[in-house]
Parts: structure tokens; C-alpha cells; sequence
């Protein structure tokens, strides 16, 4: 470690100088509390210092030691159902020992490293290992087993490995290098926040990610490995969507950043994932889930270093061949801490004060995405999701970071506050959003769900898209200039808006639609539409269709529950009894 002392101090920004050694993004204690930071620029012998903590009271003459290491983050044992901030202090472990607030320049670990996990040897003495390949295992959660893996860059002869009930540091084995020497491997590894974790080989999303969510499963989907953003104004719904997702997502592990919101939706986090029994297993959701909190009231300075801890520690689990789920809400938050720092760094600003690098910086993000073959000499697969919310002032699309982001995901949910107002929830405009895994994801749903399932997608696209130009006409002139088929087509397109679209997150049954579900639910009112346009073209006047008494089960089937599928054969048998008793001349029952 070298010695320097503070020049200037501006807010989150500490100029220093005496550290001849240090280097970009390296990590030092600034002051006599030890408050940390990293180097973000350098000009000769002249630091400047993004400090992660509150700098009052610090002036120029104040000691600054470098540590000479990247910020990183520790990997291991005791990550699930944690709960850290944007440099990964246990916020719990910090609230049972020091109070409600976190005190500056708090030195708490990661990890625990007083707790001993039970460690079950894979590998065996004598091996031949690499990077990435397993030496065994613990059971961290009932519902995880966590993986200890050789740390990437280290490879060669397992000469020692242990059994038994170790702490995070304690030596498990012992690897003899292809150079000779001796390397005590630990259960827990560190890995730079910024640097991406290597990985063998890059796979094509082909897989959706079901959510539960039907907007999102059937209409603009998201594969695994993929990318996504839900951009929209305030109040229409982001927070409770990515809620939803970190809930229901056909994923094994679940990282989810509060990057920069307030603290009440984080406390939601903290408040319903405990209680929330995960459905595959029954268990607390919190048991496969790692919560990085850094609200709008923490330092602005680690909420551009959150994004980074909580992708390092999701590609660490997609490594163990993982599918996870991360969820950033929201990145305009950490846009707008890359904004002030950059101000303060007095660097050329781009579009509305945003710094240049900003379109870099969210691609890079989004980039450590994807469905990857691990290193490891067994070609396992995992995937990382990421879903990143954008809140844009006013809800308008055309600022920077919506901008900036939507040209590298390939998934736009976009949220329409017309729609949230109307208490249509999600509020998902399905005019606007698009995904363009759906080709890959359609070949998947043919297969896996139904033939048949590209044909009523794109049906029921058209509808609403033909909706929309009606709804001009009748704005114009009223609903009576319409012919009855296209009374018809607004019937119908508002079932599905009404009864398919429209989801109650807060209801025990609606909260989620598995994939065959929502088939079946959208078959059902297409079967409506193809049968009420046979009785129309018999003779049979549009308001008897309209107000027939099978309408309401057809509104109601998604409170059905998810083991009674048979209530849809018992609908389409009523359905087309009742159609039929119409064109006959006869009273439907």
C-alpha cells in the first residue's frame, strides 16, 4: 500500500495525489475514516477519486492509502438471501451491529466468515482441473446447491482436496499449477466488478423465459440470455412488473438490483420475497435471490458501482450452469449518477448533460447477457437474463438512456400511462413494443405448447392492430357507421384486451398463467371470434352474439385454476351450443 493526501474535494469527488502506482479503477481509503473509493481518472500524479460514502469533513492534507486491487467483489457461500448495497456491504450484518444507518467507513465482508458450510468434495486427488470445473459442493439454501468451482485463470492437478464443515476462507483443496507451484483454493473467490467472467462460448437465445406475465409471454416474449427493457413515466407500473418477473421467472436464481429508487419499494422487496413461497419448491422466493439495495437517499457514487456488482455475481451463478434472472430498476438512476459524476469530472457532456460514453457504458451492461458455454471441461450451459426498467421524465421515449438502450436489447416493453390510468394492468402498450426474439421463441412454443401457436398470436395481433383503426372511424362517425363484422372484431379485440391482456398481480390465481394456460385462454376467445363470424354470416343479429351467456365464463377463465384445464373443453362445448341454438332460430341456454 502507498500513502497520498487530498487536493480538493467536491462531493462525491476527491482529488488526490502521492500515489505514483495507482491505476484506473483501483481501490483506496480516503481519509482518517478510511472511506472508500476508486480512481476514475488519472492525469500524471493527480487522482480523481469516486468516493462511495458520504465526504463531509474530509479536506485537502487528508490521508489517501491505495490497496492497489480493482473494486470486486467476493463470490461464494452466503450470497443467497442476501442483502447488500451497491458495493456489497451486508446491509442486514450492518444493521444488527451498528443500527439503522450505516456508519462511514464501515469495514464489514461480504461474506460471513465465521460460518462454517458443509463441503462435499466432486473432484478428486490427483485430477486434472481448469478454470470453472467443479471440486464440489455445498447445499447453501434447501431449494441451491452451490457450486465451488476452480477459480478462471488457474488450472492443473488437484494434490489435496478436503471433506467437511468449512468457513469461506478456510484452504479446500490444493491445485499444483502447470508452472510447479502450489495453489490453496478457498470457497470463496474475488472477482473485478468491471471485468466480464470468461466463458467459452456465446449460444443463440432460442429458449423463452416464461414470466407468467401473458402480454409478455405471448405477444413480446424474452428468451433466455437475452436482454429487455420496460421503459415508461412515472406511475405506470415498472417497479411492479420487474416485481413480477423476480417473482414468476422460469429462473433458478434471482438477482435483483434497486439501483437509485426509493426506499419504500425497496422495503417492498424486503417485506414480500420472504413471504412469498416460490412455486416450484414452496419455499421463500428469498432462498434462490440476492438483493442489492442502493436507494435514492444512499451515496450517488455507489449507485453506478451497483449495476456492476449485481451483474458480476449473476454471471458468477450462470457459471455453476444457472439460468438467472437479473433485474436493474432502474438504470436511469445509474445514468443519472454517471451524469453528476462526469459534471463534476468537468468532462464534454453530451444530450442533456449526459456524458458521451453513455451509449457504451448500457451496451457493456446489457452485453454480459446471454446463453453462454462455460469454462469448465464438462460444456455446461447457463444463461443470464437481463431486464433493466427505464424511467424516462415525462415518459418521453426520445431522451438518452431510453434511446441508448433500446438500440442494443432486443425486447421494448413499453409502458403506457393512458393504460395505467385506465387501471390496465400491465400497462404494456401492444401497439408500441416489441420483441424480436419471437421467431426463435415461436419455433419453441410450436413445438413445446402447440402447433398452432404462431397462427393465433399473429390472429390476435391483427385484431387488436385492426381494433385500433375502428376505434378512429367510431371517434369520427360512431359505432353505428360500422358493419357488423367489424362490431365483431371490436367485440373480440376487446376480450382480449379485457380478458387476456389485463392481469391482477395482487390476485392469487391471475398473478400467474403458465404457457399452456395462456394457449388455451387465447384459443378459447379466437374460437369465439371464428364461430360468431359463421352465425353472423347465417343471419344472426350481432347483439344476440354479443350478449350471449357463455361471454362472462369466457371473462372469467383466468381465475380458473391452473389443474382444471377441462373448464375449456366445457366453455367451447357452451359456446358453440349456444351459437348453434342462434342460427337454428332457437333461445340459447
Amino acid at each position: 500500500m502507498t500513502n497520498g493526501v487530498v487536493v480538493k474535494v467536491s462531493g462525491p469527488l476527491v482529488v488526490a495525489t502521492g500515489l505514483p502506482e495507482a491505476k484506473m479503477f483501483d481501490v483506496v481509503k480516503v481519509g482518517e475514516q478510511g472511506l472508500i473509493g476508486e480512481v476514475i481518472e488519472v492525469h500524471g500524479e493527480r487522482l480523481s477519486i469516486q468516493v462511495y460514502e458520504e465526504t463531509s469533513g474530509l479536506g485537502p492534507g487528508d490521508p489517501v492509502i491505495s490497496t492497489g486491487l480493482p473494486l470486486s467483489v467476493e463470490l461464494g457461500p452466503g450470497l443467497l438471501e442476501g442483502i447488500f448495497d451497491g458495493i456489497q456491504r451486508p446491509l442486514d450484518v450492518i444493521e444488527s451491529t451498528m443500527g439503522s444507518y450505516i456508519t462511514r467507513g464501515i469495514d464489514v465482508p461480504a461474506l460471513d466468515r465465521k460460518k462454517k458450510w458443509e463441503f462435499k468434495p466432486i473432484a478428486k486427488k490427483g485430477q486434472k482441473v481448469s478454470g470453472g470445473d467443479f471440486l464440489g459442493s455445498v447445499q447453501e439454501t434447501v431449494i441451491v446447491e452451490h457450486k465451488i468451482m476452480v477459480p478462471p485463470h488457474i488450472s492443473g492437478e488437484v494434490v489435496e482436496i478436503y471433506e467437511g464443515e468449512f468457513t469461506v476462507t478456510d484452504v479446500i483443496a490444493k491445485i499444483k499449477t502447470d508452472s510447479g507451484d502450489i495453489v490453496d483454493v478457498t470457497m470463496m473467490q474475488k472477482w473485478p466488478v468491471r471485468m466480464i467472467r470468461p466463458y467459452k462460448q456465446k449460444l443463440p437465445p432460442e429458449e423463452p423465459m416464461a414470466t407468467g406475465q401473458r402480454v409478455i409471454d405471448t405477444f413480446f416474449p424474452v428468451a433466455k440470455g437475452g436482454s429487455a427493457c420496460i421503459p415508461g413515466p412515472f406511475g405506470s407500473g415498472k417497479t411492479v412488473v420487474q416485481h413480477q418477473l423476480a417473482k414468476w421467472a422460469d429462473a433458478e436464481i434471482v438477482v435483483y438490483i434497486g439501483c437509485g429508487e426509493r426506499g419504500n419499494e425497496m422495503t417492498d422487496v424486503l417485506l414480500e420475497f420472504p413471504e412469498l413461497l416460490d412455486p416450484k419448491t414452496g419455499e421463500p422466493l428469498m432462498k434462490r435471490t440476492v438483493l442489492i439495495a442502493n436507494t435514492s437517499n444512499m451515496p450517488v457514487a455507489a449507485r453506478e458501482a451497483s449495476i456492476y456488482t449485481g451483474v458480476t455475481i449473476a454471471e458468477y451463478f450462470r457459471d455453476m450452469g444457472y439460468s438467472v434472472a437479473l433485474m436493474a430498476d432502474s438504470t436511469s438512476r445509474w445514468a443519472e449518477a454517471l451524469r453528476e459524476m462526469s459534471g463534476r469530472l468537468e468532462e464534454m457532456p453530451g444530450d442533456e448533460g449526459y456524458p458521451a460514453y453513455l451509449s457504451r457504458r448500457i451496451a457493456e451492461f446489457y452485453e454480459r447477457a446471454g446463453r453462454v458455454v462455460t469454462i469448465g471441461s464438462d460444456n455446461r450451459e447457463g444463461a443470464l437474463t437481463a431486464v433493466g426498467a427505464v424511467s424516462p421524465p415525462g415518459g418521453d421515449l426520445s431522451e438518452p438512456v431510453t434511446q441508448a438502450t433500446l438500440r442494443v436489447v432486443k425486447v421494448f416493453w413499453a409502458l403506457d400511462a393512458s393504460l395505467a390510468y385506465a387501471r390496465h394492468f400491465p400497462a404494456i402498450n401492444w401497439l408500441t413494443s416489441y420483441s424480436l426474439y419471437s421467431d426463435t421463441v415461436e419455433d419453441y412454443m410450436n413445438q413445446n405448447i402447440s402447433g398452432n401457436w404462431k397462427e393465433l398470436r399473429a390472429e390476435a395481433m391483427r385484431l387488436l392492430q385492426e381494433e385500433a383503426s375502428l376505434q378512429e372511424i367510431v371517434r369520427l362517425v360512431g359505432i353505428d357507421a360500422l358493419s357488423t363484422n367489424d362490431r365483431l372484431i371490436l367485440e373480440v379485440a376487446r376480450s382480449i384486451r379485457e380478458d387476456f391482456l389485463h392481469q391482477n398481480a395482487f390476485h392469487e390465481v391471475d398473478t400467474y398463467t403458465s404457457l399452456n394456460k395462456q394457449y388455451r385462454m387465447l384459443k378459447l376467445i379466437l374460437m369465439f371470434y371464428e364461430e360468431s363470424k359463421k352465425a353472423i354470416d347465417s343471419g344472426v343479429v350481432f347483439s344476440e352474439i354479443e350478449n350471449l351467456p357463455v361471454r362472462e365464463r369466457i371473462g372469467r377463465v383466468k381465475y380458473a385454476d391452473e389443474k382444471d384445464m377441462k373448464i375449456f373443453d366445457e366453455i367451447e362445448s357452451e359456446l358453440k351450443q349456444q351459437l348453434k341454438a342462434l342460427m337454428e332460430g332457437g333461445k340459447a341456454e
